[in-house]
């Protein structure tokens, strides 16, 4: 989805050559996977962190084109909402400290952009859902100028043919419709890439399966939306509902959504590029002039550009990802089931538990932080940085406390204190940012 896109409609023709090449794509895929034609030896990890940009009062600043424009930088990238920018991590290794890398390149981003983004009144927010977002903020005018994101929630709309009905009962119940997938804009997510060979993907990819529950619940910290409490991570059936192409009689056939967790375990990526194709109709039917076929019979190596831009518009919790660096090809794992924040280093205990887990774990869930330890080990991650990340992981734990818990908390003290709920999320916010860029991990925050 980081293509841009120029293209105001679609024609049958369109669709049918699509089509066309997203099957060559999938054939050339299968040769390529047969020849082992994947760069291993030294895997990377990368990742991406979506963010939300408030003003001086807390409150959601549409803005991001101009505060991308004051911060210069260009590892920090436009998002759906104009409420929303993304940082990308350059990848690296997890040996030789590679997490503390990791966390010092964001922190120094996070740094120097955060200074440029109040000169023009605007603050960075690493949060899960913003929680002084409202219905009124994700309407079709706070959409971003890239015109993908224009064209993507037309071609959604047009397959499901009918307004969005969401709906989330928790603490308390929302319910609402929109004529937009711009209430997925709120979702603000981590995503974890791990690089990874072919014959070892479909163990990755099924343990990253296993364990996304257990992600979920030590990591929550969206309990906030539109103003009402509902679950500790409101983020994942919000999103859920949000894209969701199937009117209420599909839904009722069993058709899939295209924001998935599976339905299966698997014996190859190709698994999950052939059920996209089957099971997914194309929302932007665009192709390339590249024959695949013939760039691989000279030698060369394939963009697959149609497989790959399809693949970005079925919106796995844990993806599949063919990519091309320095002219050689690499599988990735994508992890999607984590929300953005409270800090830096707990985004790293996160991704550390996430990393160390499927690289140990191999289906079996249990004695899960040793697991994590020894999986990082064969990472070669430094075994200080595995004490001290999984440290945090364990005191949460311990102390049954993460975003989520604090939020609820703080919130909940300010209503009690005679704070209005819009008045106690407002405080709460502010609380949230010193805490933010404090850096000390969640579990240790007080409620004041």
């Amino acid at each position: 989805m980081g293509a841009e896109v120029d293209v105001t409609e679609f024609t049958r023709e369109d669709r049918k050559r699509h089509r066309d090449k997203v099957r060559k794509g999938l054939d050339v895929l299968a040769r390529m996977l047969t020849e082992s034609r994947f760069d291993f030896e030294r895997p990377m990890a990368g990742l991406e962190i979506e963010l939300n940009l408030v003003d001086m009062d807390c409150q959601p600043a549409m803005r991001n084109a101009e505060v991308l424009a004051a911060i210069a930088d260009p590892s920090f990238q436009t998002e759906l909402g104009r409420f929303n920018i993304e940082i990308n991590v350059d990848p690296r290794r997890l040996a030789d400290f590679g997490f503390s890398d990791f966390e010092q390149s964001v922190r120094k981003s996070l740094n120097d952009a955060d200074p440029r983004a109040k000169e023009i009144g605007a603050q960075l927010v690493m949060i899960g859902i913003l929680p002084t977002l409202m219905p009124h903020h994700v309407t079709l005018d706070s959409v971003s100028e890239n015109p993908r994101y224009s064209m993507l929630d037309q071609q959604i709309f047009a397959a499901r043919g009918e307004d969005l009905e969401i709906i989330i009962d928790g603490v308390e119940r929302l319910a609402m419709v929109s004529n937009t997938i711009m209430p997925e804009a709120a979702c603000t997510s981590t995503q974890v890439h791990l690089q990874v060979s072919p014959d070892d993907f479909a163990g990755y990819w099924n343990a990253a399966e296993a364990i996304a529950g257990v992600q979920v619940a030590l990591g929550a910290n969206s309990p906030f939306l539109f103003g009402k409490q509902l679950v500790s991570e409101s983020r994942i059936p919000l999103f859920e509902q949000s894209t969701d192409t199937r009117s209420d009689e599909l839904k009722a056939q069993g058709v899939r959504p295209r924001v998935w967790f599976g339905e299966r375990w698997i014996t190859s990526i190709f698994d999950l590029f052939e059920e996209n194709s089957r099971y997914f109709p194309a929302l932007l039917p665009i192709s390339s002039d590249e024959d695949p076929v013939a760039v691989l019979d000279q030698g060369g190596v394939p963009h697959l550009d149609e497989l790959r831009l399809h693949n970005g518009t079925v919106y796995r919790w844990n993806r599949p990802v063919y990519d091309i660096s320095d002219g050689t090809p690499h599988l990735r794992v994508e992890n999607r089931v984590l929300p953005a924040g409270p800090t830096v280093v707990d985004t790293m205990a996160n991704a550390a538990f996430f990393a160390g887990l499927v690289r140990a774990l191999e289906l079996v869930v249990r004695k899960l932080l040793p697991m994590a330890a020894e999986g990082l080990r064969q990472w070669e991650a430094d075994e200080v940085e595995i004490g001290r990340l999984l440290d945090i992981i364990e005191r949460r734990c311990l102390r049954t406390a993460n975003g989520s818990t604090w939020q609820v908390a703080e919130v909940a003290r300010r209503e009690q204190a005679g704070a209005s709920r819009q008045e106690a999320l407002q405080g709460m916010l502010s609380s949230y940012l010193p805490h933010m860029h404090s850096n000390e991990p969640v579990h240790t925050w007080e409620v004041n």
